[in-house]
């Protein structure tokens, strides 16, 4: 390789590699190793960085990372050899694209997908700080309640059903109906890109903490808290869709 092209490629790699934001730190990790995988700057069969300067270099926690490269290995795009020279290597062969209708979707129209994560920020940060602003029920607050149980509790093959319920009742608990169908609308474009991506479970467990934090803020009526809450919620799977459809 010239020695231009390892400049660039370096320069690549730091832009890449840079400190993720705490927020959602495992699912930004998996979005910049899979966009260092499919960019080139790690290519098949060449080793990423070690784990501790990984971990150093994107300030994160070296469990966070593993969980991250596990979720990778997982989904066929990286293997762990042992020995001196072993590492966390990226497989020579990648796994297929998305179906082709998802494919086009996000690559062919990749404004479609910033639109349809735009479009879900605004509404969803919007309801819930709406939801924390209105004086509920005792029936409006059993049933988000009950809703985030169903949500912490699903098994696998249920999650995308029960966290798309969840959403849903927190848009039902603004009291607007047009909301509430703007949402629905939206979650659909939403989950027609999510089942092309695998299911993670490190993320289904920070999404329930983050929902658990979202309905708390609802129920004691504070409407920026659950903004917050919700955007951070959010950005988490548009980090991974970003990574996985990109």
């Amino acid at each position: 390789m010239a020695a231009d092209d390892l400049v660039l490629r370096d320069r690549a790699s730091e832009a890449l590699f840079r400190a993720v934001r705490a927020g959602n730190a495992f699912e930004e990790t998996v979005e910049r190793l899979l966009q260092a995988i499919r960019l080139g700057v790690v290519a098949p069969g060449e080793r990423l960085p070690a784990e501790r300067e990984l971990a150093t270099r994107l300030g994160i926690s070296r469990v966070t990372l593993r969980e991250a490269i596990q979720a990778l290995h997982e989904a066929g795009y990286v293997e762990s050899r042992r020995g001196r020279y072993g590492g966390t290597f990226v497989n020579t062969r990648l796994p297929a694209p998305a179906r082709r209708g998802t494919r086009r979707l996000a690559r062919e129209h990749a404004t479609e997908l910033h639109d349809a994560l735009t479009h879900r920020a605004a509404l969803e940060t919007g309801a819930a700080e709406l939801a924390a602003r209105r004086d509920l029920g005792e029936a409006e607050r059993a049933h988000l309640i009950t809703r985030l149980r169903e949500a912490c509790d699903a098994e696998l093959p249920h999650y995308r059903r029960t966290d798309s319920r969840l959403h849903l009742a927190i848009a039902e608990l603004t009291a607007s109906a047009g909301l509430t169908s703007a949402i629905a609308d939206v979650r659909m474009r939403i989950n027609e890109l999510l089942d092309a991506i695998p299911l993670l479970e490190p993320n289904i467990a920070h999404s329930n903490e983050q929902h658990r934090e979202i309905a708390r803020a609802i129920l004691d009526q504070e409407p920026e808290k659950a903004r917050r809450a919700m955007a951070e919620h959010l950005e988490g799977t548009a980090s991974l869709l970003r990574g996985f459809l990109s």
